[in-house]
């Protein structure tokens, strides 16, 4: 909890007491929407986490598999997660639904977690700088999408930018004034359906590139790593400048 913040909304030396401070929060996630979306994004963590610990007691190989898609889609993103789940052989169904949970997990979380910071009601000290890049991001395309409201935003995180995506989508909604659950509603949508269109571009590129050569998959991911680790240093870098 940032204790500057709690001052100057209590207007007392030195904000709240640590109980009343648990408590304030306490009341932020069981009555506030935002509250509601952090708690089912936990939740949703918290159960997918469960599942893998449960798939490594009853089948290890396979969960392998699986923390290794999950772990290339948190770090590098839906294509390199869903490039990798097909270069070891997985099936659309898994790949499909693993990236969805994670992409859902994200915006459930790092949503109400944006808007707890901007209301100075939690701020998350390690996430300040992500959040940072998200408001410039979003507030860069926000002129795009204000227009068409709801529609604009799925429109958005269906046909994503750099640097942009289901989280910056959420937050563009959030700076229109969307109500919280037609929000989510419509950055959701719109990634499930970006999801599966890149599901059914990569898994024909791999069946071809496949043909080639065994190994054709894992040099196509490895490129498209370099390419997106190469494009956010780009983009970045040019952020940087504008400031």
């Amino acid at each position: 909890m940032n204790m500057e913040s709690m001052e100057k909304e209590t207007g007392q030396p030195g904000g709240e007491s640590n109980s009343q401070m648990r408590n304030h929060l306490t009341r932020t996630l069981l009555t506030t929407s935002e509250g509601h979306v952090l708690l089912l994004g936990v939740g949703l963590a918290f159960a997918y986490t469960a599942w893998l610990a449960v798939k490594l007691l009853v089948s290890p190989e396979q969960s392998q598999a699986l923390i290794g898609i999950t772990a290339t889609a948190i770090i590098f993103g839906r294509a390199a997660g869903l490039v990798f789940g097909y270069s070891i052989g997985m099936g659309h169904g898994t790949v499909i639904t693993i990236c969805m949970i994670i992409e859902t997990i994200q915006v459930l979380v790092l949503y109400p977690l944006f808007v707890f910071s901007w209301q100075h009601l939690l701020v998350v000290n390690r996430l300040k700088k992500v959040f940072e890049r998200t408001q410039r991001a979003a507030e860069r395309h926000k002129d795009k999408v204000q227009k068409y409201g709801a529609i604009g935003v799925f429109a958005f995180v269906w046909f994503p930018f750099w640097m942009t995506g289901p989280v910056v989508g959420s937050v563009i909604g959030f700076l229109l004034g969307l109500r919280v659950w037609l929000n989510m509603t419509a950055v959701l949508i719109g990634t499930y359906i970006a999801i599966i269109c890149w599901a059914l571009f990569f898994r024909h590129l791999h069946k071809q590139v496949a043909a080639y050569s065994s190994y054709a998959g894992l040099i196509l991911m490895a490129l498209l790593i370099a390419v997106i680790v190469l494009g956010n240093f780009l983009v970045r870098r040019r952020q940087k400048k504008v400031r």
